[in-house]
């Protein structure tokens, strides 16, 4: 069942002296429960791609229907991890993980127990009571991940949530992150430059190219890596040249373009 379809999608800037298109002729259909990919050189149209699907800015032309439902706005169905996870240093991590639901006025006891149940299953229920800056780069994003998911949204949005990390946390975080996505079934897209990461954490890997981006292709990951967590994905034979054959087909869209 698709929860998301992009249809002939364009995105044109405009400024007094310039017009900029970022993206054109963007077709895509993402199914629900899906883990999705998107990589490509810089300046190809990613993250402008996510800022649509967010509803932060719209469509030059075409449209972006969730659920139904063309995207005119941000949505509550929708949830956003950067790479830095924006917590509001003023606010302790209760706070913090709160304060979505408080916005869209969901203070019931039961609504609050939600996000501080998966603080505890991601190990900082100790760090209710602290701020921010008391907690590794690590701990952070977990903690923005737990107020990604505590408005229960149908949507994620990852922009590079893990680049701002040391390479051990990150893989880490990757194995926390794609467990706790499919635990809660939840639809999830990924904006990142790591191929690896790509292959890793997806059911769908969606190379853009060009300036303006466009989708120049599709690589769909094999089931037996898909279901396994990203750590163990990266050790497989498959891995290696999955990676390969990507990194062969961005090096022949950079050089053409």
């Amino acid at each position: 069942m698709a929860i998301l379809e992009l249809q002939d999608v364009e995105k044109t800037f405009f400024s007094l002296e310039t017009m900029t298109t970022a993206i054109e002729n963007i077709n895509l259909t993402i199914e629900k429960g899906e883990f999705i990919s998107f990589i490509g050189p810089s300046g190809c149209g990613k993250t402008t791609l996510l800022s649509l699907v967010s509803g932060l800015i719209l469509p030059t032309k075409g449209q972006i229907i969730l659920d139904g439902v063309p995207i005119e706005k941000p949505t509550p169905e929708t949830g956003y991890m950067l790479q830095q996870d924006y917590l509001f240093p003023w606010l302790s991590i209760e706070e913090n993980i709160l304060l979505g639901l408080k916005i869209l006025d969901k203070t019931s006891k039961e609504e609050k127990e939600r996000p501080i149940k998966l603080l505890e299953q991601l190990g900082l229920l100790d760090k209710l009571k602290n701020y921010p800056y008391e907690l590794s780069g690590g701990m952070r994003q977990r903690v923005a991940l737990v107020r990604m998911l505590s408005t229960d949204p149908e949507l994620l949005l990852l922009d590079e949530p893990f680049s701002a990390l040391d390479y051990q946390s990150k893989l880490k975080l990757e194995d926390l992150v794609f467990s706790t996505i499919r635990a809660h079934k939840k639809t999830a897209i990924l904006v990142t430059h790591d191929i690896g990461e790509a292959i890793a954490m997806s059911d769908r890997i969606i190379l853009l190219a060009g300036r303006p981006g466009r989708i120049q292709n599709e690589f769909i990951i094999p089931k037996q890596l898909s279901q396994e967590l990203p750590f163990k994905v990266r050790t497989s034979d498959t891995f290696n040249s999955l990676f390969q054959k990507i990194w062969k087909e961005m090096e022949s869209s950079e050089e053409s373009s």
